[in-house]
C-alpha cells in the first residue's frame, strides 16, 4: 500500500502541530510506504527539512504556489470550446466541472504566462466583472485576478505521485493536489482537518491589510470553492473534535462522511522527565512550546507576562521553539522584551520538549487559532496544566467533553492581556491548585488522547481502504 500525505505550508519544513502530527503518522505504519506532496510557497524552501524522514518515505514533490514559469516558450494558444467553458466554470463559480479543470492543466504542458495574459482569460475575466463587479477599476479587478489565480494554476500543473490513498491535512491547495492525484490515478481520498481551512483562510483575510474591500470577498469566495471540492470528493473526512465536525457540515461536507479522530500523545515518553532543577525552584515557570509566528501572538504573551510580573515577581516565562518561519516576527518579539525591560524571560530557540517540560509549573498558548494543540496534551502527559486562549478545542480541553474531571487549566479570550496576566499569576500564587489542575489533565488525555487510540482510529481506515482496494494489509 502506498499512501501519499499531501501537505500545505508544514511537513517536513516546519517543526510542531500538524506536521508533528504527520511525523507520527508515518512512523506509526513502517510498513506502509509513504510519499510526500508537499505544497510551499516557492523554491526558497527548497530541500530545508526539519524532520529526518523516515525509511519508509519514498518520495518528496515540492509544489510551488509562486514560481516562475518555466516553459515560457510553450505556447497554450487558444482554448477549444469544451476547456474554454471549464474554465470559465472555475472562474464564475457555475457547476465547477473539476475533472475538465484537472484535464486541461494535466493534459500537456502550458505555460501560465500565455493563459494568464491571453485573451481567453481576459474574456472570462470581463464577463465576471460585467456580471458582478462593474462598480470597480477594471484594471484593478484584472491584475488581483491573474494573481488569486496563479498560485492554483500552479498547483494544477504540478506533478502528482500515483498512490493508492490520498491522504490530505487541509483543504485548499492541499485538498485540490489529493482530489486531482485521485482523479489521475483512482484510489481512495481522506482527508483529515486539524483546523478549518476556509475558516482560518477567512479569518486571515478580514484582518489583511494587502487586500481591501470586495476584494476579501473574492479571495474568501476562491477558499470556499476549493474546500468543497474536496469535501466532496473525499471518501471520508476525519475532524479533531465534535464543532470542528459541525462547521465541516456546515460549510457544505456530506454528514455521513464525517468522523472525529482526537490528536494522540505517547504518555510513556514523558515518563521519568528531568523535574526542575535547583535554580528553577527560584522561580514559577511558565512554558510556551510553539513556532514563533503571529498566529500564535508571542506579543501578547510578552505583554501579559509583564503585566503578571509586577504581581508575582517570581514568575519566568519559557518561549521554546523555532523562530525561523517568520524571521521579522521573531525579531518584533525580541525587540518587543527589550521595550518593555521586562526581565526573566527565556528565548531557548528549538528544544527536546520532554528535557523541558517537567521544569515548568504550566504550559501556555495564546495564540489565534489552533486545532487541538498537541502542546497542551504533551503538558497534560507531564502533569502540568494549561491557559490556552479559547481558540479551536482549547476549550474542551481544559474543561472536559463528556467527561466529569474537571477543570484542566485556564481559559482567556484571545489578544486579552490584563485575562493572561491573570492567569499567569493565579499559577503561581495557587501552586496546589495548579498541581490539581495539572493531575485533571493527565487523567483526561489518558482516557481520550492516547497515541494508541489514533493509531487504531487510522490502522480501521487504511485497513478497510485497503481492502476495498484489494491490497494486503501488514501490521
Amino acid at each position: 500500500m502506498k499512501v501519499c500525505f499531501v501537505v500545505e505550508g508544514c511537513y517536513p519544513y516546519v517543526m510542531g502541530g500538524v506536521s508533528s502530527w504527520v511525523h507520527s503518522i508515518i512512523k506509526m505504519f513502517p510498513h506502509v510506504e509513504f510519499a510526500i506532496a508537499a505544497v510551499i510557497a516557492d523554491r526558497s524552501y527548497r530541500g530545508k527539512f526539519v524532520y529526518e524522514l523516515p525509511e519508509n518515505v519514498s518520495e518528496i514533490y515540492e509544489i510551488y504556489l509562486n514560481d516562475k514559469d518555466w516553459i515560457t516558450e510553450t505556447k497554450t494558444g487558444s482554448m477549444s470550446d469544451t476547456e474554454y467553458a471549464t474554465l470559465r466554470q472555475l472562474i464564475m463559480d457555475r457547476n465547477v466541472d473539476w475533472d475538465g479543470v484537472f484535464e486541461y492543466f494535466q493534459k500537456k504542458e502550458r505555460s501560465l504566462n500565455d493563459l494568464l495574459m491571453g485573451e481567453d482569460f481576459l474574456n472570462i475575466i470581463t464577463a465576471l466583472y460585467d456580471r458582478d463587479y462593474p462598480e470597480i477599476a477594471f484594471t484593478d479587478f484584472l491584475w488581483t485576478m491573474r494573481s488569486l489565480y496563479l498560485p492554483l494554476f500552479h498547483a494544477l500543473v504540478s506533478e502528482v505521485p500515483k498512490a493508492d490513498i490520498y491522504h490530505c491535512v487541509a483543504t485548499g491547495y492541499a485538498g485540490i493536489i489529493g482530489c486531482m492525484g485521485h482523479y489521475l490515478y483512482g484510489g481512495k481520498l481522506l482527508l483529515s482537518e486539524h483546523g478549518i481551512y476556509t475558516r482560518e483562510r477567512e479569518e486571515e483575510l478580514i484582518k489583511a491589510d494587502w487586500v481591501q474591500g470586495i476584494y476579501k470577498d473574492i479571495w474568501i469566495a476562491l477558499f470556499r470553492k476549493m474546500s468543497q471540492v474536496i469535501y466532496d470528493r473525499a471518501d471520508k473526512v476525519i475532524s479533531l473534535f465534535e464543532h470542528a465536525r459541525e462547521l465541516q457540515i456546515e460549510l457544505g461536507c456530506p454528514p455521513e462522511k464525517t468522523q472525529v479522530i482526537h490528536n494522540g500523545i505517547d504518555p510513556l515518553q514523558f515518563d521519568n522527565i528531568p523535574g526542575k532543577t535547583e535554580e528553577d525552584e527560584d522561580f514559577v515557570n511558565i512554558g510556551a512550546f510553539l513556532r514563533i509566528a503571529p498566529i500564535k501572538d508571542v506579543k501578547t504573551m510578552i505583554q501579559a507576562f509583564s503585566v503578571a510580573k509586577k504581581y508575582a515577581p517570581k514568575l519566568k516565562l519559557w518561549i521554546m521553539g523555532p523562530d525561523a518561519e517568520d524571521v521579522e516576527y521573531a525579531r518584533e518579539c525580541y525587540d518587543y522584551v527589550d521595550y518593555l525591560k521586562v526581565s526573566d524571560i527565556e528565548f531557548t530557540g528549538r528544544i527536546n520538549t520532554r528535557e523541558y517540560i517537567g521544569r515548568m509549573d504550566a504550559t501556555i498558548l495564546t495564540s489565534i487559532s489552533e486545532g487541538q494543540p498537541l502542546t497542551i496534551l504533551e503538558g497534560y502527559a507531564a502533569h502540568k496544566p494549561a491557559i490556552a486562549t479559547d481558540v479551536g478545542n482549547c476549550r474542551g480541553l481544559i474543561y472536559g467533553e463528556n467527561d466529569d474531571f474537571g477543570t484542566a487549566g485556564i481559559l482567556t479570550h484571545v489578544m486579552n492581556v490584563d485575562e493572561i496576566a491573570s492567569a499567569m499569576v493565579f499559577i503561581a500564587k495557587n501552586r496546589e491548585k495548579a498541581r490539581a489542575m495539572g493531575e485533571i489533565g493527565y487523567k483526561r488525555m489518558m482516557n481520550r488522547f492516547k497515541l494508541s487510540d489514533l493509531k487504531n482510529a487510522y490502522t480501521k481506515i487504511y485497513k478497510q481502504f485497503g481492502e476495498e482496494l484489494g491490497l494486503e494489509w501488514q501490521e
